[in-house]
């Protein structure tokens, strides 16, 4: 009962469909500096809930135009439409933690059709790329490889991660709810960018060392969601905390290098 297809959304298609799931843009910092444009490529999930034979999953196109035609889809057959925001509008402002009220240089709601909004922040889980840049998957492969973790700057700025399970039931949440939103999804406990080392080495390595190196340009110094319009408006909140989730995806980091190094004849 599931159907997979790969359509341009750029170019208009026509769907019966009940709820879409628009998730935008690559979140890893290699792929998006990479090429900027492309940082506005868009992932869509469209589905009906009468017939889960129409599923369809529509990949990869650029944002704007992407997210055009999804709207129009909706729009045409009333379907309910969850957009994916992402922390990063937020930038580095001088709100700490972050309230949805803070809109950042963008004002998201308007579109005139049952629009869900959520601002996803850090989110980590099995089938991480090995190499997308990340904080946790270049500390997990460093760690398994037995080489430093790269820590950039004095290693005192902070994150928040959740673990990915918590973040497909906080969409579903919003997705199902009367709620526009935007909502921040995320998992409020903060961790500086040494403390989450030290969770590494508990986690694959104690004998783990840190190699530090100079800061990005514009790195935030903090980031960390204030959840309390979902958890009071959607009732969810992430369950798993990051001791609980980190052991969940290594065995998962443990057979991707296995495989990449059979891959290399090493």
């Amino acid at each position: 009962m599931f159907k997979l297809i790969r359509h341009d959304v750029v170019e208009p298609i026509l769907l019966e469909v009940d709820r879409i799931y628009h998730l935008a843009c690559p979140v890893s910092p290699i792929h998006y500096k990479y090429n900027h444009v492309k940082t506005i490529i868009s992932f869509a999930l469209v589905y009906s809930i009468f017939a889960l034979a129409n599923a369809i999953f529509l990949v990869y196109d650029t944002n704007v135009m992407g997210t055009l035609n999804m709207l129009g889809v909706a729009k045409r057959v009333w379907a309910r439409f969850l957009l994916t925001s992402t922390s990063e509008v937020y930038g580095d402002p001088f709100q700490h933690p972050r309230k949805e009220t803070y809109w950042g240089n963008v004002n998201p709601i308007g579109a005139g059709v049952e629009v869900r909004i959520a601002r996803i922040f850090n989110t980590y889980g099995p089938r991480m790329c090995l190499d997308d840049g990340r904080v946790v998957s270049n500390f997990f492969a460093q760690a398994i490889l037995k080489q430093p973790m790269t820590v950039y700057g004095d290693g005192q700025q902070t994150r928040s991660f959740q673990y990915v399970s918590d973040l497909v039931d906080g969409l579903v949440a919003l997705m199902e709810g009367e709620h526009i939103g935007p909502f921040n999804q995320g998992n409020p406990g903060e961790f500086t960018m040494l403390e989450l080392s030290e969770v590494v080495k508990e986690t694959i390595d104690p004998t783990a060392t840190i190699k530090f190196k100079p800061n990005t340009t514009d790195d935030p110094h903090t980031r960390k969601p204030d959840i309390s319009k979902a958890k009071d408006l959607l009732t969810w909140e992430p369950k798993i905390s990051l001791r609980e989730g980190f052991p969940l995806m290594v065995g998962d980091f443990r057979q991707c290098i296995l495989n990449e190094d059979e891959g290399k004849g090493t």
